[in-house]
């Protein structure tokens, strides 16, 4: 029998007036999984997790933590914690009372509140002498270690992120990336993260949500979303994609619309049919098209003149423009650059095992 969900979420409804910020959200999230919620602005992935923190109420629908309703049970009362974008640490206070604070509110004895503050700097690998030091005297990097080693402190059964690295520079948040996710390991708490960076949750989850106007648009492992999208919307939000529209044909033959893709042979040998007249996208990652020479075959065939090339670190990205004005888009290693010159026609190709097909879409 399969193990109950830590946290379960049924139906929520969120509404602001006549607005309706949720509709009708479903989330099953297992215990000790690192589950990232993931949207642009406006998803209402912030809403959800002011609800699921008990900072909102909800305005239909259930929560459950471990089989017990909790949607009105107030924040405080709750076996979680938030991590908030701002942290919101006390200036005033030393490193070591930050992390005792919820300790000192639950009146532990001041010996176990510090014996408690030491073993959780050394978790987030911060000195021991940083237990005096002042928050004000902390680097950014320090000031989210002492948030999340007081977050720990209240020994929670679930930790809330509010897009925490969001204001951090690049480098520092990609080390702190790293460290969230050795620490989820060495805690094993269940981590619940909203983040709008869809490169911070491919890097640390077990599991993404995507999130729209108020709906989950998928919930799966970061390669399946990224290989496997259910729409057109979570195909573009999960970075660079090539999408071609295409419908079905009593020739059996692929065909998009306005965009010339040829297919070798029927296309159901490439894995790929669609019924005459149902519609579709193809989708393909930059990463899997190729530039072809004459000679060369491939299940896709796609003809342009090459516009643009960019240099993107040890990647190089070019930019294709169709005889029908569609820009494709097709990524290298620095070290496999095309020799085209910008203005020459080329011929790129893809294959279908590389592909996958929306349907619907």
């Amino acid at each position: 029998m399969p193990s109950q969900p830590i946290l379960r979420l049924r139906n929520i409804v969120k509404k602001f007036g006549t607005f309706t910020a949720l509709h009708g959200v479903d989330l099953d999230i297992e215990e000790g999984e690192f589950f990232t919620i993931v949207g642009p602005s406006g998803s209402g992935k912030s809403t959800l997790i002011r609800i699921l923190v008990g900072m909102e109420e909800t305005t239909e629908g259930e929560i459950s933590l471990r089989g017990t309703r909790i949607e009105k049970t107030p924040a405080n009362q709750r076996p979680t914690c938030m991590v908030f974008q701002s942290l919101a640490l006390f200036p005033h206070m030393s490193v070591g009372q930050n992390i005792e604070f919820p300790l000192k509110l639950r009146k532990e004895p001041p010996s176990d509140r510090r014996a408690r503050a030491l073993e959780l700097l050394e978790l987030l690998r911060l000195p021991a002498e940083y237990y005096d030091k002042r928050i004000s005297q902390c680097s950014g990097g320090e000031k989210q270690r002492v948030a999340l080693a007081r977050a720990l402190a209240f020994d929670p059964e679930i930790l809330f992120f509010d897009e925490p690295l969001s204001a951090l520079d690049y480098r520092l948040r990609k080390t702190l990336e790293r460290e969230l996710k050795e620490l989820h390991n060495r805690t094993g708490k269940t981590f619940v993260y909203i983040t709008h960076s869809l490169e911070e949750a491919m890097v640390m989850s077990d599991r993404i949500a995507i999130m729209r106007q108020g709906r989950v648009e998928q919930i799966a492992v970061a390669d399946e979303i990224y290989g496997r999208p259910v729409s057109r919307f979570v195909a573009e939000f999960m970075g660079e994609v090539n999408l071609f529209d295409v419908e079905g044909t009593t020739n059996e033959r692929l065909h998009g619309n306005g965009v010339e893709i040829h297919v070798n042979g029927e296309a159901r040998d490439c894995g790929v049919s669609l019924a005459p007249g149902e519609t579709g996208t193809l989708m393909v990652r930059p990463e899997y098209v190729r530039f072809l020479a004459a000679t060369d075959t491939c299940d896709f065939i796609v003809r342009g003149v090459l516009r643009d090339e960019y240099a993107l670190g040890s990647r190089l990205q070019y930019q294709i423009e169709t005889s029908a004005g569609q820009t494709v888009t097709v990524e290298k290693l620095r070290e496999d650059r095309f020799t085209g010159q910008p203005g020459s026609e080329v011929m790129l190709g893809f294959d279908a095992e590389n592909v996958h097909l929306i349907r619907g879409a």
